[in-house]
């Protein structure tokens, strides 16, 4: 087996952002997926946002399951932080490293089986409790790794490469997100970076659980006629709301006088533009979003885009009240009150 590794040394005139880096400084090993796999324009899109963002590669913890889709963050970002768990449990390693040290951005990528099979308990509470975090699903709708079975995520209907007929109802991890409490939602196309890039920079910036929906083909087992997760089918049914035109890092900014354009402020103190292309569709309606969604689906149509964002969001360290210090920083004075205070908690609890 040939293995190619990439080169260490780069190009001198390659352009720098504003921390130092050049965007092959924020990817990661040489793929082995299939080629043409759309996860790995999923990791392209990543690396493309983290550089656009000038976020430098050690700040990031990338965490992942069992799957296709969990061997990508091998695939970018190789100088960050990285974990592989075992299958469906990324989201609670990830909720323990975040309790431990606020101070990284946390990126969780998983797979449909990963997240709506196994994993579905644990999906269900990273959202609940709002954990800061990007969590994207590259959803392919089969099971890759091992032959193309249906996942949860294929829809009722849709025909395997063999011809066998899904006759399951689908899980939407998108709905459920919402329906959950994520304060971030979005669902996009690993064939449209241009839609992509910018909902994965946004989640970044985003201050609670960020879910980002990718519907990404698999060339080698789902990618024919009557699959629901083809390049073609998804091209032909891509609905999209709404677009991204871009993520302002200052509070002040001269809007736009347009009825297309909506300014949402984010908790952080940036502004998140958006064009919408459906102009009734308002992204910051939870209840409108999950029916507008229930009515694409009616039709037949992918709804993409930013579907909901919460301007409000608060991460669950706001929530608990935790030390702004990372906890991983504290030492055993700050961890350990004392035997009174440890008993006036105790007798609380009486």
């Amino acid at each position: 087996m040939t293995y190619l590794a990439k080169p260490r040394l780069h190009h001198p005139s390659l352009t720098k952002n504003k921390v130092g880096y050049t965007r092959r400084d924020y990817e990661g090993r040489v793929s082995t997926l299939c080629a043409g796999c759309g996860h790995d324009s999923i990791s392209s899109a990543i690396v493309q946002a983290c550089w656009q963002l000038d976020i430098a590669p050690h700040r990031v913890a990338k965490l992942s399951g069992i799957g296709c889709s969990s061997k990508t963050p091998d695939y970018f970002l190789g100088a960050s932080h990285g974990f592989n768990t075992v299958h469906g449990r990324m989201p609670s390693v990830l909720t323990g490293a975040y309790l431990a040290n606020r101070e990284l951005l946390y990126l969780g990528v998983s797979g449909d089986g990963d997240s709506a099979s196994i994993g579905l308990g644990q999906f269900a509470h990273a959202m609940r409790r709002g954990v800061r975090m990007v969590y994207i699903v590259e959803n392919n709708g089969v099971y890759g790794l091992t032959k193309g079975q249906f996942s949860a995520t294929a829809d009722k209907g849709s025909v395997a490469k063999k011809g066998a007929v899904n006759h399951d109802s689908a899980i939407d991890l998108a709905a459920l997100a919402l329906q959950l409490g994520a304060t971030f939602v979005a669902r996009s196309f690993s064939g449209d970076k241009a839609q992509l890039v910018p909902l994965i920079e946004a989640a970044i910036r985003h201050g609670g659980a960020a879910f980002i929906d990718v519907i990404s083909p698999c060339v080698a087992f789902n990618n024919h006629a009557g699959s629901t997760r083809s390049y073609d089918h998804v091209r032909e049914h891509n609905e999209a709301l709404n677009r991204i035109d871009f993520i302002a890092l200052a509070p002040e900014q001269v809007v736009e006088h347009s009825p297309d354009v909506v300014d949402v402020p984010q908790a952080d103190g940036t502004t998140l533009r958006l064009r919408k292309v459906d102009a009734a569709y308002d992204p910051t309606d939870r209840l409108g979003a999950m029916h507008a969604m229930q009515l694409h689906v009616a039709a037949g149509e992918i709804a993409t885009g930013l579907l909901y964002v919460d301007p409000a969001a608060h991460d669950w360290h706001a929530a608990q009240h935790t030390a702004a210090r990372p906890l991983n920083g504290l030492g055993e004075k700050d961890l350990c009150p004392g035997a009174a205070a440890l008993a006036k908690i105790n007798a609380g609890l009486r």
